[in-house]
């Protein structure tokens, strides 16, 4: 792909993805217009707005995917993967704000993406309650539950926080409010 087209899609894809978050109604013409783009570039590429908001859906399970992988959440100590992750994974849900339960209701193969990442995030939560990290009496459900409330909110509440400092704060509660008892 040319550069320039390159840059094109790219553009495209994010004004989708925010417009779309925030009206699922959002006109391709409005998206072309938001990305810098000629309309008919918008229809050559995605012959639908389902087809667009499609591949949205892609690169943010692209980019959640690379975040897991960097995190290494099975390897590295606890409080280091889980801040590698929330440090990271807050760009990502600030870039591509496409909600993912619509996600997973429109696109099949999205929704089995996105569950094999959940499954990642849920086998870390139980390695931090095994290692202690988390009390032991502690719902691995509820955890998960918290990890991704306190995520979305530093992402999208917290808007001017730097991601270093989102991770700060995310570790610290869900480890300090969950965490093994002294």
């Amino acid at each position: 792909m040319r550069a320039d087209a390159a840059r094109n899609l790219n553009a495209v894809l994010r004004a989708g993805a925010r417009l779309l978050a925030e009206d699922p109604s959002t006109s391709m013409a409005a998206i072309a217009s938001a990305a810098g783009v000629d309309r008919t570039t918008v229809h050559r590429r995605f012959a639908s707005r389902e087809a667009l908001l499609s591949a949205v859906f892609q690169a943010k399970l692209d980019s959640a995917e690379r975040v897991l992988d960097e995190a290494r959440l099975t390897e590295a100590p606890v409080p280091v993967a889980l801040h590698r992750y929330v440090e990271a994974i807050v760009p990502v849900s600030r870039e591509w704000p496409v909600d993912t339960r619509r996600m997973m209701q429109q696109d099949p193969e999205a929704r089995v993406r996105r569950e094999e990442q959940s499954a990642r995030l849920d086998a870390f939560i139980r390695r931090a309650i095994d290692e202690g990290c988390i009390r032991g009496e502690a719902d691995p459900t509820w955890a998960r539950a918290v990890l991704d409330q306190l995520v979305d909110t530093v992402a999208h509440k917290f808007h001017d926080m730097k991601p270093p400092q989102a991770a700060d704060l995310v570790v610290g509660t869900l480890l300090g409010g969950l965490g093994a008892e002294s």
